[in-house]
């Protein structure tokens, strides 16, 4: 990954860009289990289918400087995109909560750091470090990350205790009342009256490229919405492709990031499905619960 003139780096792939698939990639899909009890919506009649060093930090800690910070990188995409505005007038629709789903099945992730509600307790296989990737991906990919408490938060739960600290004094950097103001957010991170901010990832699936006892190499192929929906955004809600490489590691009986790296793609050709208003995208927001995911 090569940063840019700004510092976060290139911007993300889009919707109809090339999407030519890397040797060895596999299609595998990661699993997304359903609460119990609950149908599946697509019922019984689906048709089934066929490093150096620099500003004094080690290359470690600067690889998963990096890491995280590409995870700006949309958001400073639209940022600088100008023009444009959604559709719907009105965005005091439908404000049921999301809520977060859980996994079932046989030996499902019960855990859940109490800070953060980020799935933990991952199993000590390679399974399980592709679930933790995946989980640790959304979580890096949120809103959450946009403020202060919460991103410290998520950073420590999810990071190896000595690769969490530096991390902290950079992005603490990285999202400054400028990033925000450019983001088209208030300097304090929040959203202007009457328009949603959506920052979402969601992992379409994962692939160990390196795996031993005690660490670990994942990659996580996402998909990700960032924007800001609401009458006469500026900046309104996109779709992102990239991929995020973690490098894992075994500690307290977790597995934990030691280093991360981002890079664009694939992204798959756009379809012809129209684009959503602002009512639409902020009720479905608010509305539609992530998931935890497992391998």
């Amino acid at each position: 990954m090569s940063l840019g003139d700004d510092g976060y780096g290139q911007e993300p792939g889009r919707p109809g860009g090339d999407y030519d698939e890397p040797a060895g990639f596999d299609r595998h899909l990661t699993r997304t289990r359903l609460p119990e009890g609950e149908a599946d919506p697509y019922g019984p009649n689906r048709r089934p289918r066929g490093g150096g060093r620099g500003g004094g930090l080690s290359s470690r800690h600067l690889i998963t400087v990096v890491g995280v910070v590409v995870l700006l990188i949309a958001a400073i995409a639209f940022a600088n995109r100008g023009g444009g505005s959604s559709s719907d007038s009105d965005t005091s629709g439908g404000k049921a909560s999301a809520q977060p789903t859980a996994p079932t099945g046989v030996k499902p992730v019960t855990g859940k750091d109490g800070a953060t509600g980020i799935a933990s307790g991952f199993a000590h296989t390679e399974q399980g470090a592709q679930s933790a990737a995946s989980n640790y991906a959304v979580a890096l990919g949120g809103d959450g990350m946009f403020k202060t408490d919460t991103r410290h938060a998520i950073v420590d739960s999810v990071h190896t205790p000595d690769a969490a600290p530096a991390l902290q004094t950079a992005l603490d950097k990285a999202y400054s009342a400028d990033f925000f103001k450019n983001v088209g957010l208030n300097t304090d991170g929040s959203a202007p009256k009457g328009l949603t901010f959506v920052s979402r990832t969601v992992p379409v699936g994962t692939k160990a490229t390196a795996y031993s006892d005690d660490e670990a190499t994942v990659a996580v192929w996402c998909t990700g919405l960032v924007g800001l929906a609401g009458q006469g955004s500026t900046k309104p809600v996109t779709q992102t492709w990239f991929t995020m490489t973690q490098k894992l590691r075994w500690v307290g009986n977790d597995w934990k990031i030691a280093s991360s790296d981002q890079k664009q793609g694939p992204a798959p050709v756009s379809g012809d499905v129209p684009a959503a208003g602002a009512e639409e995208i902020t009720n479905a927001v608010n509305g539609y619960g992530g998931f935890t995911y497992a391998r």
